[in-house]
């Protein structure tokens, strides 16, 4: 019955908006129809506005979970067109806020205790409010001045009930739309339902905002405020208190004195470090929750901001990025191709040579500017829409990602609108790539996974012979029947190679620690006991198995 009345009120909007027109052909279009006789017609101001703006305001309108989508669909402008998702990069999540003497009942509940056992003062006046959370001032008995978040009531069963209605109408688009395998609404969905779960617990928000914290202590760029874990549980969270300018205040800032060149660069080298050295970046980083400190004028730093919504990708996924985001930086156009084949993104039997003069044709004009004039996210998200010609497989993972470049390239721009971000960018990549698949940095994983390999170690001599039985006896051939599946034999074949180097390379170790643990001291080639030559040819041959080969 909740979700017949909430479809019912998602209706009254689409239509308050005349957002008809965009549900043309579409089984929601005869609902709407339907419904049109009960709903006042849309008003001369709002039949005036563009379509992106009339869906900007609905979806405000709606709450918290559409407020989200929009935002997350704005970063997806390989699926709408270009005036919808500029409107889109424009919703504000405020609203109203709520009661404050209800507030400060809320937080009694959440710790525990009472508000004058937490806290020496607490102010009921908010000073600031959101769809899912609004933030109270409050001073801690030790003198320290603090802010608590605290969500608002009911909020929980209100977006899980429209997390019910998002994947009744994804289940629709699955079925109806002839680009759903590539869309994946289930999964943009899935995303969204996990992107609210993580904002509804705000001692995990606490727990991101302590590891951002600790990954840039002293640093010079970054502030991050501290978590006050005595004064945080899951519905209420206590942080240091901060002051700063939001980071699109212009004005301020040039009054403030600050080096507004010198902060965009900075903002744009912090992204790539989040991203590609930590791997774990702030995934809201609109100007609302970046700001500049105005202590430090010379040589500014950002203050980060509410952390319910914190990104990382898997090693496979940052190494492909990586390698894209240099192959334009290089404008090595095939290398683009062969990376969107190599990462699964798109299918093998694509021909490489027509998807990189595809490649081209994009970014060619691009590179007749400026470089201070060109747009990495724009390029890319044209990218995407290009390649989505050619099959390209819609990565839901990235959809933090790519709303992340789009709001830090945002905010540079504004700071520096001559900002060179390729110039700025490209050595911060190199420098952290370097560094992440330097020879110190990979025998280091070897030594840090020696106490697996060795657990493990009595094991493969049987697995060995199990596998030389299976050549010798010819069970692990397949018939040939598709191309599909001489790539899985083609993959199949590799991996073997992979497992007997890496059994022989693991041996080798073995031998190596029994030889040394018999005799220490015992004979020596170039300065180095025998036992560390093996172990080394041994840990080589482990680590050559185990590197990653590229796919295609």
């Amino acid at each position: 019955m909740k979700s017949a009345l909430r479809a019912w009120k998602i209706g009254r909007v689409l239509l308050r908006y005349r957002l008809d027109d965009l549900l043309d052909g579409t089984p929601a279009e005869r609902w709407l129809n339907l419904m049109r006789p009960f709903v006042p017609r849309a008003s001369r101001e709002v039949a005036s506005l563009s379509r992106g703006a009339r869906l900007r305001l609905a979806l405000q309108a709606l709450g918290p979970i559409f407020v989200k989508f929009g935002q997350i669909l704005s970063t997806r402008r390989d699926l709408i067109p270009p005036d919808i998702a500029e409107e889109l990069t424009l919703l504000q999540d405020r609203v109203a806020p709520f009661d404050g003497v209800q507030a400060r009942t809320l937080v009694e509940v959440a710790l525990g205790r009472s508000i004058s056992e937490a806290y020496a003062s607490f102010d009921t006046t908010p000073l600031a409010s959101a769809s899912i959370a609004q933030v109270h001032a409050a001073t801690l008995h030790d003198g320290r001045e603090v802010v608590v978040k605290v969500l608002r009531p009911d909020i929980a069963a209100l977006i899980a009930s429209d997390v019910v209605l998002l994947k009744h109408v994804a289940a629709v688009v699955e079925r109806a739309h002839p680009g759903a395998d590539k869309i994946r609404p289930k999964e943009i969905v899935a995303e969204i339902e996990n992107t609210l779960a993580a904002e509804l617990d705000l001692q995990r928000e606490a727990g991101n905002a302590s590891l951002l914290r600790r990954n840039w202590a002293g640093s010079p760029d970054l502030y991050v405020p501290e978590v006050i874990w005595s004064h945080t549980a899951e519905r209420a969270l206590t942080m240091e208190r901060v002051r700063g300018i939001p980071s699109d205040d212009i004005a301020a800032l040039d009054a403030a004195g600050i080096d507004r060149r010198r902060l965009a660069a900075k903002g744009v080298r912090v992204f790539y470090q989040q991203v590609f050295r930590d791997n774990f970046f702030h995934a809201d980083a609109h100007a609302g929750n970046i700001w500049v400190d105005p202590a430090h004028k010379e040589d500014p730093r950002f203050i980060a901001l509410d952390f319910g919504i914190m990104g990382q990708l898997s090693s496979d996924d940052q190494y492909w990025l990586a390698e894209n985001f240099m192959a334009i930086f290089n404008r090595d156009y095939r290398r683009i191709a062969e990376l969107h084949v190599q990462a699964g993104w798109m299918p093998p039997h694509i021909r490489i040579d027509e998807l990189e003069a595809a490649v081209r044709a994009v970014c060619e004009p691009y590179f007749t500017r400026p470089l201070s004039e060109i747009s990495l996210a724009e390029v890319l998200l044209k990218l995407f829409r290009t390649a989505q010609r050619y099959e390209l497989t819609l990565q839901p993972q990235l959809i933090l990602l790519q709303k992340t470049l789009l709001n830090i390239e945002g905010v540079g721009r504004q700071l520096d609108p001559k900002i060179d971000i390729w110039a700025v960018a490209k050595p911060v990549l190199e420098q952290i790539l370097r560094e992440r698949y330097s020879p110190g940095r990979l025998l280091g994983e070897v030594r840090a996974r020696m106490p697996e390999l060795i657990t493990r170690a009595p094991d493969m001599p049987r697995l060995l012979h199990a596998w030389l039985q299976q050549q010798v006896e010819g069970r692990h051939e397949l018939a040939m029947r598709s191309q599909d599946i001489r790539e899985l034999d083609k993959t199949l074949h590799n991996l073997q190679r992979r497992a007997v180097s890496a059994i022989l390379g693991t041996g080798l170790l073995i031998v190596a620690v029994v030889l040394y643990a018999q005799d220490a001291g015992g004979p020596k080639l170039g300065g180095l006991p025998i036992a560390t030559w093996i172990a080394g040819v041994g840990g080589l041959w482990a680590l050559l198995a185990a590197w990653p080969r590229r796919r295609g």
